[in-house]
């Protein structure tokens, strides 16, 4: 036998057109998203196959170790700038020791930017083996406010010929699909930042599954869900400033043992929305609730909030919440009363249609007037303590011919769209093709990773 090492393999013929089980996710613009899956390749166990036999002889440790030796080292490291920042703390958490470059951040208009305004820009450095700087790349949003949502800027500082130059420019967002999935063991935003998913998109998911799921109170440990959704990205970095960023493009969570399903659709006038697998659409004419869901009422069973012991029976729902939380209509209508009553503190009244009105109590403005028409979703007011209540919350009503009801059961029964028949066609093979991709966002549970 040859001297060296002996490299045995197993080659499977594949015909060439035969490929693995695959998913493939198109993202044309905010559009719709077209979904096509691959076919499947044959078992491989019944093709044929032969075993080959090489003779490998590696190169001498030593040379190696030479060749290792003769490389020259490059380190990378990243993070984000901190309020507290000055140029030594932040280059000394990069990891980088050059007093040189310290003094040039100090000094430098250009670099200056570096550590000015607004913290949580993205930094990342390159050194050499000595720690001395010879790249620094920071992202972060626009200076110009009209492309805070579609642009960054970057700031470059490299070492040439021993001396550090500057550059600034400005580029566009880019938008990438990703895969996430999570299970609840505290709180919605827990999960979700231990899937590394924005806090944009956690939001998100609770107002798409509003009319399912009563986020304030019904949570559960072990409920969980899996996503697809846009992030925008610099220079391929998920972004960390603009909180707003990041459509959901499809989502399932479970809830108690019941599994809910979202699919963002747009049809050919261009008019999109969320619907469930069988084309039934997400949005009602109520919302579930009258606060947007946020990291403060993202728990587990939200407790009501007792007003007083002595007072009359507590036939509604309490929010609880900072004061100035804008308060939202549930549905559209007209306002009936807004203005202070008694116990109730500062409160508006809306009458909605057939026959409903709600209740918003104890706010601590009133942003609307009698007569005035609203949409839903407008602010009326915001989260107080007036009147007879011992803690900032919301007091809300739902009431239909004149008695209260579940705010929840009267948005789950209210009115909803369906897709044209015309466009179901379109709507089943993307919903053929999101099944597709949730079944694999569950294969990265705990984390979140991009659709190629």
């Amino acid at each position: 036998m040859a001297s060296g090492l002996e490299r045995t393999g197993r080659f499977v013929n594949r015909h060439p057109r035969s490929i693995t089980s695959a998913v493939m996710l198109a993202l044309a613009g905010f559009g719709a998203t077209a979904f096509g899956i691959a076919p499947l390749a044959p078992d491989a166990a019944d093709l044929p196959s032969r075993i080959v036999t090489e003779n490998v002889t590696p190169e001498s440790i030593d040379s190696q170790l030479e060749a290792l030796a003769a490389h020259e080292l490059e380190l990378y490291r990243s993070d984000l700038t901190r309020a507290s920042d000055t140029a030594d703390s932040l280059l000394r958490r990069l990891n980088v020791d050059d007093a040189q470059a310290a003094g040039f951040v100090r000094s430098d208009a250009a670099a200056r930017r570096l550590l000015a305004g607004r913290a949580g820009k993205m930094v990342q450095v390159r050194t050499g083996a000595n720690g001395e700087l010879e790249e620094l790349v920071a992202r972060y949003a626009a200076d110009n406010t009209e492309q805070f949502a579609t642009h960054f800027t970057r700031l470059r500082i490299t070492r040439a010929g021993g001396k550090f130059q500057t550059s600034v420019e400005t580029a566009p967002l880019a938008a990438q699909v990703r895969l996430g999935s999570g299970t609840i063991r505290n709180s919605l935003f827990a999960a979700t930042d231990e899937a590394h998913i924005p806090d944009a998109v956690a939001s998100q998911i609770a107002e798409i599954f509003a009319t399912d799921v009563d986020f304030h109170r019904e949570l559960r440990r072990g409920d969980s869900f899996r996503v697809i959704y846009e992030a925008l990205t610099a220079d391929g970095e998920p972004i960390t400033w603009n909180q707003s960023s990041g459509r959901v493009m499809a989502a399932e969570f479970i809830n108690n043992g019941k599994t809910y399903t979202a699919v963002w659709f747009k049809d050919a006038s261009g008019k999109g929305g969320y619907f469930d697998m069988n084309g039934q659409s997400k949005r009602r004419s109520f919302l579930a609730a009258p606060l947007e869901f946020s990291r403060v009422t993202s728990g587990f069973a939200m407790r009501f909030h007792p007003i007083l012991q002595t007072w009359k029976q507590h036939n509604g729902v309490d929010y609880g919440a900072p004061s100035g939380t804008p308060v939202r209509t549930v549905g559209d209508g007209t306002v009936d009363f807004a203005g202070w009553q008694n116990g109730y503190g500062n409160v508006v009244s809306i009458k909605h249609s057939n026959d409903r009105s709600t209740v918003y109590a104890h706010l601590s403005r009133v942003d609307v007037r009698r007569g005035q028409h609203v949409d839903q979703g407008m602010r009326i007011g915001a989260v107080g303590m007036t009147g007879w209540a011992t803690g900032p919350h919301l007091h809300f009503e739902v009431k239909q011919h004149g008695m209260q009801q579940n705010p929840l059961t009267i948005a789950k029964a209210s009115e909803t769209l369906t897709i044209a028949p015309a466009a179901k066609p379109q709507f089943a093979q993307l919903a053929q093709g999101v099944r597709a991709q949730l079944d694999a966002a569950q294969t990265v549970a705990g984390s979140a990773m991009y659709a190629e």
